[in-house]
């Protein structure tokens, strides 16, 4: 095995090297000169990811890295180079380029006009030829002119409005991507993962939009620096901070308020940013004799410090926790606590480099009165990675590196409701694992009109001890009952004890990844992508939404890695010089090793969760259109998407039925139907109006089809596992802007958002309970929903 991953990677590396020195050998006929630097923010210098960098004359355009860095070579001659972003005014500059040069750019935000001006190296057009598929970028200036609920803009809620992307039902945190389960998105905060998104059953995210610099979707076609999830990566950066003068932001609202404070340490050179929120509805519920409350709050900060031309410190870090308590009988804690070291050094002008060290923590805890029970859990992780950015020349750049992630899992440390801390907790087995992954890539322009990005991850996951981990007849933890036609617990045969950092099991996966881009000219453009992704770390859940019940476990023996395959191919086009566009892409993935339940599965304090599961099989398929309006008083998008997403979990022998006979059934995020209109109006300078629109199918569920008395009881009989279907998901949001004094110079500037959640009131169902009326004893459902109509007014201000 090892032999052929070093043969793999050798050859790889020899394809791209082989390409650069012919490359090169043609560079020596025409001598060639390197030009680079950064691209910032004229405002507060914070660099620019993902800028475009244009030059006219050899019809090309490259983009500035996570960290605002660009490098590109041509040979010698006068060159014009066209700075464009979404929300700056273009930059146009003649080069003359008879030596390298290191040349940063400034640019400047664009003025709130109410015709914008069609620029003329639109954004949208690089995309069209870039090998890039299945990725969404939104900038924080379209986030902020989304509708917004509670008077807060909101980063999740954003990219629900995305094509292949959907929420699990209302009420519910996360977000799913393509028929995919919640824990197969890899979320990033300034590198470092965030286990939980949300905050108050998924009704705000942990991301402040304050603080947030970028963010970027993919839904496919994963760059090979990425990896340990199969479904998605949201990659979000957070702010590094004004260098130039002090500012402070924030707003007040009806549930929750928000302060940021940004300035320099040491003038153009080093800078901070702090973000808080907290919510604080609770403290009126306390006046209004409410027994039940919740609440949640979380801080951002980030330093960073420019040592030299060279090298670049920074560290960041968040903290939240959300607190849900009704009638002092169901208590609900958890949050995310993360901190990054990072280092950037620039090698040269032509390589790239950033150090990582990260340590990240979720945790969560529970106590049920009425059943007894204390429960507490968490997942930590300690994560370094190195990366590089090799710009080759103008046709080649490589990126390349390492990760290593040590996981440490606490999956219950159990008490009885209320009890002292001088109880002795009952410890559920702690698990030890660690993750290494290598990977090299290459992005490469072959013609004018064809460009691919191939690459090659291998990754590498060990089992570690300290632990006892029990042993099974045939080495199955699940048995099946002939006579009762049923899956039950199996009993252990003995036992093996593993001492501390012994290996228990081991995994290796080469993961290939390839996208291409043809265009047919500079308006049109057909993509295609393939990418395997492996996942070695699981979400224990038998509900459709992360939520405090949720366990986190690593792959062992039993729990075995999932591994994805997924094809898509693309249709791009830009109409009127970038004014609207549309995306179409179709998709097609299918999932080894997907874990299921077996019936009546108990999750809770399950201190051999191995007993309940069993390895299955999942697919999804489907098609999304994005048609957008990216100019003009009017902006927005209308997305779609048709999907089918699906598991199966045959039976091991001929003598097993399987879950569902064997038979392929909905997964628990199949919604056949998702269909989203997101608007925004710029109606004066002093006024704007937003509006979202969301429709989805419901989604699976098992409903009862029947009943019978057992010795006085009655007992619900219940159909086939998710061939039922929660009513249709939909409501309208809007939400109206209105700035007092928009072209007042002083430094104080305020607005005030005027928004209603939910409009017209509809009740989606957050679920369905199936019981006896206790009059008359018939049958009954009862539909349980979360949400009607929320109207709320905030007070934002900057300074």
């Amino acid at each position: 095995m090892k032999y052929k991953i070093q043969s793999t990677l050798l050859f790889f590396l020899a394809f791209s090297l082989k390409t650069y020195s012919q490359e090169k050998g043609n560079d020596q006929v025409k001598q060639k000169f390197t030009l680079s630097g950064t691209v910032a923010n004229s405002l507060n210098n914070e660099t620019l990811i993902g800028a475009n960098i244009t030059i006219p004359e050899i019809n090309t355009t490259i983009t500035t890295n996570s960290y605002g860095f660009y490098s590109i070579t041509l040979p010698k001659g006068d060159y014009t180079i066209i700075i464009s972003n979404t929300g700056f005014d273009n930059i146009e500059e003649k080069i003359s380029l008879s030596e390298s040069i290191k040349r940063n750019f400034v640019m400047s935000e664009k003025s709130k006009a109410i015709e914008e001006v069609v620029i003329k190296a639109n954004s949208t057009k690089a995309n069209i030829q870039k090998p890039e598929m299945s990725v969404n970028k939104l900038s924080i200036a379209t986030i902020k002119k989304m509708p917004a609920v509670m008077g807060e803009v909101d980063v999740l809620k954003s990219i629900l409005q995305l094509p292949g992307v959907s929420n699990a039902q209302e009420g519910s945190s996360g977000f799913n991507v393509r028929g995919g389960s919640v824990d197969g998105n890899l979320v990033l905060l300034d590198e470092a993962i965030v286990y939980n998104t949300s905050h108050l059953f998924g009704f705000f995210s942990v991301f402040n939009s304050d603080v947030i610099k970028d963010l970027k979707l993919y839904k496919g076609g994963i760059p090979a620096n990425f990896g340990g999830r199969i479904f998605s990566v949201l990659d979000i950066y957070q702010k590094e901070g004004n260098n130039k003068e002090y500012h402070a932001s924030g707003g007040i609202g009806a549930i929750s308020s928000r302060l940021l404070v940004e300035g320099p340490l040491v003038k153009e050179k080093s800078s901070f940013v702090v973000a808080g929120r907290a919510s604080y509805a609770h403290l009126i519920m306390k006046l209004a004799n409410e027994p039940n409350s919740a609440y949640f709050y979380d801080l951002n900060a980030k330093l960073n410090y420019k040592l030299n031309d060279k090298n670049n410190l920074f560290l960041s870090g968040y903290l939240g926790n959300d607190n849900m308590n009704f009638n002092d009988g169901f208590i609900n804690t958890y949050g995310n606590s993360i901190l990054n070291v990072r280092w950037n050094h620039i090698f040269s002008d032509k390589l790239f480099s950033n150090a990582s060290m990260i340590y990240s923590d979720y945790n969560y805890g529970l106590k049920l009165k009425f059943v007894g029970i204390d429960w507490k859990s968490d997942i930590k992780n300690y994560n370094f990675k190195y990366d590089f950015k090799h710009y080759l020349s103008n046709k080649l750049n490589l990126s390349y590196g390492l990760n290593s992630i040590y996981y440490q899992f606490n999956p219950g440390t159990i008490k009885p409701f209320g009890e002292t801390s001088s109880i002795n907790p009952d410890q559920i087995a702690k698990k030890y694992a660690f993750e290494n992954a290598l990977y090299i890539s290459a992005e490469q322009k072959i013609s004018e009109k064809l460009a691919i990005n191939y690459g090659l991850r291998y990754s590498y996951f060990q089992r570690l001890g300290k632990e006892t981990i029990s042993t099974y007849e045939s080495n199955q933890p699940v048995v099946f009952n002939p006579e009762l036609q049923i899956y039950e617990e199996a009993k252990p045969t003995g036992t093996v004890t593993y001492e501390k950092n012994k290996k228990i099991i081991d995994f290796g996966n080469l993961e290939p990844r390839f996208s291409a881009a043809y265009s047919f000219n500079e308006n049109q453009s057909l993509k295609a992508s393939y990418n395997r992704m492996s996942q070695y770390v699981h979400l224990i859940s038998n509900t459709a939404s992360v939520s405090p019940l949720d366990i986190w476990a690593p792959s062992d023996q039993y729990l075995k890695p999932e591994i994805l395959d997924q094809v898509a191919l693309g249709y791009f086009q830009n109409f009127k010089n970038g004014k609207y566009s549309l995306e179409v892409e179709t998709f097609y993935k299918k999932i080894k090793n997907k874990a299921d339940y077996i019936d009546g599965a108990e999750l809770i304090a399950n201190k051999a969760i191995e007993r309940v599961l069993l390895n299955g099989e999942g697919r999804a398929y489907g098609l999304e259109i994005m048609a957008k309006k990216n100019t003009g008083k009017l902006t927005g998008w209308l997305s779609y998407t048709l999907s089918r997403a699906e598991q199966r979990t045959p039976g091991r022998n001929a003598n097993e039925p399987g879950i569902n006979n064997g038979e392929w059934y909905r997964a628990n995020y199949d919604k056949m139907h998702n269909f989203s209109i997101t608007a925004a109006y710029q109606f004066s300078k002093k006024w704007s109006f937003g509006g979202i629109f969301t429709f989805q199918s419901g989604k699976a569920a098992t409903f009862p089809n029947g009943k019978y008395h057992y010795q006085g009881v009655t007992i619900a009989s219940y159909c086939l596992r998710n061939e039922n279907s929660l009513s249709a998901y939909h409501h309208l949001d809007l939400s109206a802007t209105y700035t007092p004094k928009p072209d007042k110079a002083k430094r104080w500037k305020s607005e005030w958002v005027f928004s209603i959640y939910n409009v017209y009131g509809r009740n989606n169902a957050a679920a369905f309970t199936f019981g006896q009326n206790t009059d008359t004893g018939a049958s009954e459902v009862r539909r349980m929903s979360i949400f009607g109509i929320i109207p709320s007014v905030t007070y934002n201000f900057k300074f």
